[in-house]
């Protein structure tokens, strides 16, 4: 029997399957950055503290996207470029965005294109990162600008720093603890839930 199909709150059948939310470990991998305008600049920012090895490509590049450990190929992008490559960010015109999109398929390379959707394949969403808690928002490439509103809503809502980092190692430690007890999962929610109000109470 066929799954029914999955349906939006309004009870309408959904136009399109829903996108995967996916964390990348880029770190020590190879990534193409076409494009080296402001835009460009500020999605090296992210890629670097990623720990991606990045190439970047494009006639003209702004002095702020050269940095030590960056590959900078002036010129236009080239379907190649893509060999070899994790993970793409297109940062350029509409038009070179849908040649590294269909480059990039034909790779099987997923590809961000700033402020293009249609030519994307993954979207880089509104994070929030507290510690090693991130909390990321997408609206599918649809509005940035509301994930972006979302994400400041929440922001106020999460704890701090220094807060967020101690309930994680509480609960990195009761993990450990639980799976060396076998400690079943469906248990083990609630007696988290309480360990970090506990710690949440002696901090006030």
């Amino acid at each position: 029997m066929a799954a029914a199909d999955p349906k939006s709150r309004s009870g309408e059948p959904r136009k399109e399957p829903f996108l995967l939310p996916v964390f990348l470990k880029l770190q020590g991998r190879e990534v193409l950055l076409i494009g080296g305008g402001r835009v460009a600049g500020t999605k090296l920012e992210t890629l670097l503290a990623a720990g991606a090895r990045v190439t970047v490509v494009a006639p003209e590049v702004r002095e702020d996207v050269c940095r030590p450990g960056v590959e900078i190929r002036r010129r236009p992008f080239e379907p190649d470029d893509l060999n070899g490559a994790w993970f793409a960010v297109a940062a350029a015109t509409p038009e070179v965005n849908r040649q590294v999109e269909a480059a990039a398929e034909a790779r099987r390379v997923f590809v961000n294109a700033v402020d293009d959707p249609l030519a994307a394949t993954a979207f880089l969403g509104a994070v929030i990162r507290r510690a090693d808690v991130a909390v990321a928002i997408s609206t599918g490439g649809r509005s940035p600008a509301l994930a972006g509103l979302l994400r400041e809503a929440l922001e106020v809502l999460l704890p701090d720093e220094e807060e967020a980092g101690s309930w994680l190692a509480a609960a990195e430690v009761l993990r450990a603890n639980w799976r060396a007890s076998a400690v079943p999962i469906a248990e083990r929610r609630p007696l988290l839930l309480r360990a970090l109000n506990e710690l949440y109470g002696a901090r006030k």
